[in-house]
């Protein structure tokens, strides 16, 4: 007897970013990666429908042609737009456009919408940066399952394009055309099958288990093959950046300059992005180390000091801190200037105290890698203060810690030890601000003056 061919499960695409983005308005970053595994995908399969956001989609060639035929085709569109992300809320409106019913919107509750939103209904969920708390994951898991089910069942009109204009049409893709879209499909790339292409989710966990090995030239070679598929993304181009100058091939200095020229893609002059205000920082603190160009260190205390102010972000306090010594133990340094650079960086450095303890003792407490790169920022704010006792015992509590971090389902983490090239970059850091301040006449006159457990209350360079 033949078997009877099972129905195709129902689609549901995702629109949204991936990877860590930037809120501009706010200046915070979220990782819209947990807000997919751990709430979208989750719920929308427990609905009964097949999950699959843009990373995830095989193709060969142009990733934008299977992305739109998901904007019309998909049974259900699920929109996340939190952080205001150009491509997702672009991606929502050619749905409305194509589509009357099925599309539900949903955000983190601290975005403000930049447009009138009296004809769609917004599903709000609490997140927290670096991951989800596992409550919410699950109220907004059973919200969100809830919704993809009444929606999928009751097609009504959640389009505004349809609800004002309400005899218009949405256009249908014949058989024909459907054919041709394939074949041109297939004419990007004649000599490979798309079966065979692998997926950018799967390209960027591989990036991720380069990272934690510290192979960084393999990293790199494959986030250039992610960004020829996503060339605007800043996620991808940040990452890109981070393992171009850390792979120091062909050598040290030709690796920095290249990850210039990528962070410049980014416009650094014009950001509020504090992740590509820190890394062109990190860049150009590097080449200074290199060369010694006094535009190269000036331009690095201009991008760190930018983005700790934007945002009071630590990574960028931290390394504001380091360079404004620098530039003050300079020989040509004018006294007057070489005060006043000591002192900001001292102040820098309790304020860099006062937030990472204050994110260590909140409701919600960092976990994972984040962890990790506060205590490794507090190690060398307590050294810049002078307090080394307490530097070596935060950086020895850091390198012990498991930064696995659990999810809303499936069973606990297997723990994941801290991976060495964070170590090796924070012990780096540390040793290079202790051989400068050792060598710096005002740095003991100052910290004998105010020693720093008066004042006591980054990731990675």
């Amino acid at each position: 007897m033949a078997c009877a061919m099972l129905p195709a499960m129902p689609t549901c695409f995702v629109v949204m970013g991936f990877g860590k983005k930037t809120d501009y308005r706010s200046g915070r970053v979220l990782d819209l990666d947990k807000s997919y595994k751990n709430i979208i995908k989750p719920a929308v399969t427990a609905a009964g429908y097949e999950c699959v956001r843009a990373d995830e989609i095989q193709h060969a060639g142009n990733i934008n042609v299977p992305m739109y035929e998901q904007l019309l085709n998909a049974d259900i569109v699920v929109a996340d737009v939190s952080t205001y992300n150009e491509n997702a809320f672009y991606e929502l409106g050619v749905r409305h456009a194509l589509k009357p019913y099925t599309t539900i919107t949903i955000a983190e509750d601290k975005l403000i919408f930049p447009f009138d939103i009296g004809q769609i209904a917004i599903r709000q969920y609490h997140h927290l940066g670096e991951d989800i708390g596992f409550d919410e994951a699950m109220r907004m898991q059973d919200e969100l399952k809830k919704a993809v089910t009444i929606v999928g069942q009751n097609a009504a009109v959640d389009s505004p394009v349809y609800t004002f204009l309400n005899r218009l049409q949405p256009p249908v893709l014949a058989k024909e055309e459907l054919k041709r879209a394939a074949q041109a499909i297939a004419q990007q790339a004649p000599t490979a099958s798309t079966a065979d292409q692998p997926t950018i989710r799967a390209l960027m966990d591989q990036v991720d288990a380069c990272f934690k090995r510290s192979d960084f030239v393999t990293a790199k070679s494959l986030l250039s093959v992610v960004r020829s598929m996503m060339p605007n993304d800043a996620y991808v181009v940040q990452k890109l950046a981070l393992a171009t100058y850390k792979s120091k091939m062909p050598t040290t200095i030709d690796a920095l300059k290249e990850a210039e020229q990528l962070l410049l893609s980014l416009r650094p002059e014009t950001s509020t992005d504090t992740e590509t205000l820190g890394l062109y920082g990190s860049v150009q603190k590097r080449l200074w180390d290199e060369l010694k160009d006094i535009g190269q260190l000036n331009r690095a205390i201009w991008a760190s000091e930018k983005g700790f102010y934007v945002k009071n972000d630590y990574y960028n306090g931290i390394n504001l801190a380091y360079m404004l010594n620098v530039r003050a133990a300079l020989p040509e340094a004018d006294p007057g200037e070489a005060i006043a650079d000591f002192v900001v960086a001292q102040r820098t450095r309790r304020k860099v105290l006062e937030l990472c303890q204050s994110s260590l003792n909140a409701t919600s407490k960092p976990s994972g890698e984040n962890q990790f790169w506060i205590m490794a920022t507090m190690s060398q704010a307590y050294a810049g203060l002078g307090d080394d006792a307490k530097a070596n015992e935060l950086l020895e509590q850091a390198k012990k810690l498991d930064i696995s971090v659990a999810t809303a389902s499936g069973p606990p983490p297997a723990p994941v030890p801290v991976p060495q090239w964070m170590i090796d970059s924070t012990v780096e850091q540390l040793n290079k601000l202790r051989e400068l301040l050792e060598k710096s006449p005002l740095h003991r006159i100052m910290t004998e003056a105010a020693p720093a457990s008066a004042g006591a209350t980054s990731r990675g360079d």
